[in-house]
């Protein structure tokens, strides 16, 4: 007898999406039995070691702009990747490092910084002023081909909308893809298709205002759909308009919610004008150190999800996403941490006026208090920006021994120019979304760095994965 067993299973292209509110769901639930106290629009800020084991932490009120101390027994991490490293990635404007960070610095150790997944398939960026990249999924290459203007005229003309794509004749496009794999086409693994989107529109072939944008167009999947639908549904001799109507209708099913939410932040239709795309950091496999009981090399604090380097190796796919999630969370966390509870759940509640956490607080203080007094005339993105750009030319998709050496010089004079210049406007003691960044880009300015030397260190290909 022969059993059909998924692998994983997927919702679509919002596959992450429904993770997360599925996350959010258990959560309020536990919420609303008391059994979890919810601090909302706080950051951890730093961690509390008494007697060497993680007994607290120390968080700021993103309202008030106030320090709190909050004691535990132990201390869980789950604060998710730290690819805005790079300034420009998919993850959310509030995805930052801090948190993993700060417990480095107190002795946690990092495991393979550079490790960082590129995805080929998301929404060129528009401009310098973007904060954040979309997501598309990687199904769309199933059916799309991906394409530049064989000729450098033709790209300019294309970039300055001179020509529209769809009147650029077949003879001259150039699917690269198809080209240089024939064998694999537009289904090349993702670090081949990143890189040869990057080379392509690194020697002037990208198609849109940035020039970092190559086609993934549907058009011939749409005509080949629509026929196949002819002939099963006993239409003879279709008219193009009418093959092309139900090509549209079958690609619909397929990627109907991904054509929309290109189309929402494109405004452009792509059953009509092809998509474009362009590679973009996605996700870290590298992160915090942690056992097999999820603990750190600090006693007592523990680290869960994309924020420790556990389960990837050198790899990252959607389903083992899905796995982290839902391991670390539901089935490994829960038993190992009550190993170690055991033991020290004895000591009764951890007191907040122990000398540990009001060090721990007059250095998050005087951190605060040099960061505003340095009244600079840069803003913090305009540093962020720098390092993202280093970040990316030198230290991603593509990186050599040259480059990297390079990469941490840059990212040195970046950090010490932040410390000498950046203007954070306002004032500590109140809402203050500047001072929120500056304290993430100073982590960003220190964890850039050791993820090059990383890069460096490592002489084998795999230095770079997707």
């Amino acid at each position: 007898m022969e059993f059909l067993v998924s692998r994983t299973f997927y919702a679509r292209g919002q596959t992450g999406q429904q993770l997360l509110l599925g996350a959010y769901s258990a959560m309020n639930r536990q919420i609303a039995k008391g059994k979890i106290q919810m601090f909302s629009r706080h950051e951890m800020v730093e961690l509390v070691k008494v007697d060497g084991k993680a007994r607290g932490i120390i968080a700021r009120n993103l309202i008030t702009g106030e320090l709190e101390r909050h004691s535990a027994h132990a201390v869980v991490i789950a604060s998710g990747g730290y690819g805005n490293v790079f300034f420009l990635s998919t993850n959310a404007m509030g995805s930052n490092t801090t948190a993993a960070w700060k417990i480095h610095r107190n002795g946690a150790f990092f495991a393979n910084p550079c490790y960082t997944q590129i995805h080929p398939t998301c929404i060129p960026r528009s401009g310098e002023h973007q904060s954040k990249l979309t997501l598309m999924s990687e199904s769309l290459r199933n059916d799309g081909r991906i394409w530049v203007p064989k000729n450098l005229e033709d790209a300019e003309k294309i970039r300055s909308k001179t020509i529209k794509p769809t009147e650029l004749k077949e003879e001259d496009r150039d699917y690269y893809l198809e080209r240089r794999y024939p064998a694999f086409g537009n289904l090349v693994p993702r670090d081949v298709a990143s890189r040869a989107a990057k080379e392509r529109c690194d020697a002037g072939y990208g198609v849109n205002s940035t020039g970092e944008a190559v086609y993934l167009d549907f058009s011939a999947a749409i005509e080949r759909y629509g026929k196949e639908k002819a002939l099963v549904s006993g239409i003879k001799q279709p008219s193009v308009e009418k093959i092309i109507e139900l090509g549209e209708e079958v690609v619909e099913q397929k990627y109907g919610n991904l054509f929309q939410m290109y189309e929402k932040i494109v405004a452009e239709n792509p059953y009509k004008t092809p998509m474009m795309i362009y590679p973009a950091v996605h996700y870290t496999m590298g992160g915090v150190w942690v056992d097999y009981n999820l603990m750190t090399t600090i006693p007592g604090c523990y680290c869960i999800g994309e924020a420790n380097f556990s389960d990837h190796g050198a790899n990252r796919l959607g389903a083992s996403a899905l796995m982290q999630g839902l391991a670390d969370g539901y089935f490994v966390l829960p038993y190992t941490i009550g190993d170690f509870l055991a033991n020290d759940i004895r000591t009764g509640p951890i007191s907040t006026d122990l000398k540990e956490f009001e060090i721990a607080e007059k250095n998050v203080s005087d951190t605060i208090d040099k960061l505003m007094s340095i009244k600079g005339d840069k803003p913090v993105d305009y540093f962020h920006k720098r390092l993202g750009k280093v970040m990316w030319e030198f230290a991603g998709m593509a990186r050599n021994k040259e480059g990297l050496e390079h990469a941490i010089s840059e990212i040195k004079t970046i950090r010490k120019e932040f410390w000498e210049n950046v203007r954070i406007p306002g004032d500590k003691d109140e809402m203050n979304t500047e001072l929120e960044k500056a304290g993430r880009v100073a982590d960003f300015l220190e964890l850039g760095e050791l993820f090059a030397k990383d890069g460096l260190e490592r002489s084998e290909s795999r230095g770079r994965t997707f």
